[in-house]
């Protein structure tokens, strides 16, 4: 049952008097039944009834704040789990949502291969293979290191550049210090497969991407410049992968992370992930 705050007050000065009249008559009975002592006059009675009700006030008044205490803590701990499940099923259900739109870009790629080079075919398979494999061992790990995630980019990049030929370029500026830092598994492809998607396939000649990981004081930054241009209706919306990395960040940094993404001039987008250090 819970009480309102008048209730829980009201209940606790009638546990205190409860307490005050007990201890009072119990101790006047000790004294006349069993030491004989002579009947008090007013005021001393009531000095003494005053003093045990002070007494009994901050006895109580400690087991209610002790009390009082441990169940915010109980309750905290209790928000804390619940808020850890709620964020591994976001992750999860975010992870869910990205890889079938992957496998399904990768495979029509493999599938404009395989009549005109059947050699080159294979080699997509045991990337797309790789890609896979990687996916799955990251499935159940909410970061990964850049390396890793590095890995499954230069992958996709080279099934894309089937594709297109001499129509993608790609150019990698990766700090080495940064290879082990930790990044949410899939957000890295995630963003160069949209700006591929709604960068270069957009442009008639083509273009390139660029990625550059680096450090500035206690925050990682990813960097990914594309050909091409987005408009608002883009950034509000759902392409470059937009919710779905400003989702994981927020999940995974709260407010200590960021991502922007915008037209950095007539041909060119650039996208920025800035995280912090773990």
């Amino acid at each position: 049952m819970t009480y309102s705050s008048e209730q829980q007050i009201f209940l606790f000065f009638m546990v205190v008097a409860g307490t005050t009249v007990t201890l009072y008559i119990s101790n006047n009975a000790l004294m006349y039944f069993v030491f004989r002592y002579q009947q008090e006059d007013l005021f001393t009675g009531i000095i003494k009834g005053v003093s045990v009700f002070a007494i009994a006030f901050i006895w109580w008044l400690i087991y209610y704040i002790w009390h009082y205490i441990e169940r915010n803590r109980s309750a905290q701990v209790d928000q804390l789990k619940l808020e850890t499940t709620v964020k591994e099923l976001e992750l999860k259900t975010i992870k869910a949502q990205m890889n079938p739109h992957f496998i399904f870009n990768a495979l029509n790629s493999i599938r404009a291969l395989v009549d005109e080079n059947p050699q080159r075919a294979r080699t997509a398979i045991t990337e797309l293979s790789n890609i896979l494999r990687s996916s799955m061992q990251t499935e159940k790990a909410e970061t990964v290191s850049l390396e890793n995630e590095l890995n499954i980019v230069k992958d996709y990049l080279a099934l894309e550049h089937i594709r297109f030929e001499e129509r993608l370029n790609v150019k990698y500026e990766i700090d080495p210090d940064t290879l082990e830092l930790q990044v949410p598994p899939m957000m890295l492809q995630t963003l160069v497969e949209n700006a591929i998607k709604h960068g270069i396939s957009r442009v008639i000649m083509g273009g390139s991407v660029y990625i550059n990981s680096s450090l500035k004081g206690m925050h990682h930054i990813i960097t990914i410049e594309n050909t091409g241009q987005i408009v608002e209706d883009s950034i509000n919306g759902h392409g470059f992968g937009l919710q779905s990395t400003r989702q994981r960040l927020s999940i995974l940094f709260g407010n200590r992370a960021s991502f922007e993404i915008r037209n950095k001039d007539e041909r060119t987008v650039e996208a920025t992930v800035v995280m912090p250090l773990l």
